[in-house]
């Protein structure tokens, strides 16, 4: 077996409830800038872990090593996860970056999940985790000076920033304890912060135009592991080199989950466990009272029915509008999703339309031509989006003759 040389990074202890955090105001992007964060977001996050050598494991095929990863069944748990992203996200003229546009949702300081997505796709963070099974599960990000808590217990879902002394609560749906759904409450921009849940949407879109091999072994969190490698096959347009998951040999978790790029270098995500148990946690980690003097924010009783009453009748009309223009062109790693805007770059909307994202963007992206006309391409180390001046967007994890190919063949 090929062997990899592991890094050897310092373990991060468990769960300190003293720790304070720091409130970050939450942000939105503008409609077509959205579908590349989304797009970046849902793949992006990284660790180093520790590591004390290649252990000597019976050989296993990539297929067997698969099957092992499914037939996983690991509900309780509890450890230490270090992500780390490198994005390569362009900055803005003055400062800032692609993700800072938006702005503050509401003006005010909140501990609602959505608020902490921007946090994790860029820079290093630890965050520590624990599941008992699909009822309990907490998740929180630790900074230096920080700390931030999500905690599903039964049928309620709490967050809490220390560093605002916020707290955010939400209910199960009635049905959902019937329909045993209760994990579906814990919001995914967090939960899926984990190798497990990162290995899992990889897995799900292997085809023909991937290349899948077992590539060594590795020890990660002082447990010994086989390390899948995941990649494109040569032709392909995409900005990924590859992917390597160390799936624990005895129970077939996904320890640590890495994505380099094509073009080399560090890599744009690398997460994993510093330290994991596969005990059961101690119930008092999902335990959570909202402190003294606290705000306390009681989220929205509202189903998809009422979506178009909260969200603002031009506003959700909008978004549906947009969505129903989603396509996705090409298959496999080249893949490139295109959307096309009501009404072009000539669409109404003041400052949130077609027109005025299209004229952000050129502030540090670049203008190129072909067969569909002219517009403007953003790139980052994994995700690149070209923005047409006639209001269409074509994204995806490919190279930008790739997204010009794509907008030419759509004209």
């Amino acid at each position: 077996m090929a062997r990899i040389r592991p890094t050897q990074v310092a373990d991060d202890g468990f769960w300190d409830e003293e720790r304070p955090s720091r409130g970050k105001k939450a942000a939105r992007y503008a409609a077509p800038v959205a579908v590349a964060g989304i797009a970046a977001a849902t793949i992006g996050l990284v660790p180093a872990l520790a590591s004390t050598g290649d252990p000597d494991l019976p050989k296993i095929s990539a297929q067997e090593l698969i099957s092992k990863m499914a037939a996983s069944d690991a509900q309780q748990m509890s450890g230490s996860v270090k992500i780390t992203t490198d994005l390569g996200i362009p900055s803005l003229p003055g400062g800032g970056s692609i993700a800072d546009l938006g702005g503050a949702r509401g003006g005010d300081a909140s501990a609602a999940p959505e608020s902490k997505l921007m946090e994790l796709i860029s820079g290093s963070h630890t965050l520590r985790v624990a599941s008992d099974g699909p009822d309990k599960q907490r998740v929180s990000i630790v900074e230096n000076a920080a700390e931030y808590s999500m905690i599903h217990n039964g049928d309620d879902v709490w967050a809490y920033d220390s560093g605002s002394n916020s707290a955010y609560h939400a209910t199960a749906p009635k049905d959902a304890k019937a329909k045993g759904d209760h994990r579906r409450e814990m919001p995914k921009d967090l939960r899926d912060a984990t190798p497990q849940e990162m290995a899992k949407m990889l897995l799900s879109s292997v085809d023909d135009t991937t290349d899948v091999s077992v590539d060594g072994t590795s020890r990660v969190a002082g447990r010994d592991a086989y390390d899948l490698l995941i990649k494109p096959k040569q032709n392909s347009d995409s900005t990924i080199g590859s992917v390597r998951i160390a799936v624990d040999a005895d129970n077939g978790v996904p320890l640590k989950f890495t994505l380099s790029p094509k073009s080399g270098g560090k890599a744009i995500v690398d997460v994993g466990f510093t330290k994991v148990d596969f005990g059961k946690p101690e119930a008092s980690s999902f335990d959570f009272t909202p402190p003294k003097g606290a705000k306390v924010t009681e989220a929205p009783k509202a189903d998809r029915r009422d979506a178009q009453k909260d969200f603002g009748a031009k506003d959700f009309k909008d978004a549906q509008g947009a969505l129903s223009g989603l396509k996705v062109v090409g298959q496999g790693w080249d893949s490139v999703a295109r959307l096309d805007t009501p009404g072009g770059a000539a669409a109404p909307g003041g400052d949130s339309g077609p027109g005025a994202a299209s004229g952000l963007l050129g502030g540090f992206g670049k203008e190129v031509k072909g067969k569909f006309g002219s517009g403007t391409v953003v790139s980052t180390r994994l995700v690149n989006a070209l923005l047409t001046d006639d209001g269409k967007v074509f994204v995806g994890a490919v190279d930008k003759d790739a997204l010009v190919k794509a907008a030419n063949a759509a004209k």
